[in-house]
């Protein structure tokens, strides 16, 4: 059921996507600079592109910003568990080191494994 709905969602966009570049594919001229400031500098860069292109280009650089940004912003709990989880196995090592295996139990594990009768 929710791969059905999943993929009417998808479709959905998809058709709405579609109409979006179908009514905005007129050209639209991107500068690089102002018309003053590129004729001052010598740098009149332009290029024509479909308005459609314009707005899914403007999205994905915006996506990759949030995501680069989050990624950065997520370093620091990402170096913390990587730093806790070899100390986990560090204090594992140690407490299965100190504990001999099977070989010696303390008489209150005994008791409490043994149903209440030492051995």
């Amino acid at each position: 059921m929710m791969r059905i709905l999943r993929l009417a969602l998808l479709g959905a966009l998809a058709i709405l996507l579609v109409a979006l570049a179908l009514a905005n594919r007129g050209p639209v001229t991107l500068r690089l600079l102002p018309d003053e400031a590129g004729r001052f500098l010598g740098l009149g860069w332009s290029v024509d592109l479909p308005l459609f292109l314009v707005i899914a280009l403007g999205v994905l650089v915006g996506l990759a910003i949030g995501f680069v940004w989050e990624w950065a912003r997520e370093s620091r709990h990402r170096s913390a568990a990587s730093r806790n989880a070899r100390e986990a196995a560090r204090l594992r090592g140690e407490v299965s080191r100190m504990s001999g295996g099977d070989a010696q139990k303390d008489d209150v594990l005994a008791l409490l494994e043994g149903g209440g009768r030492a051995r």
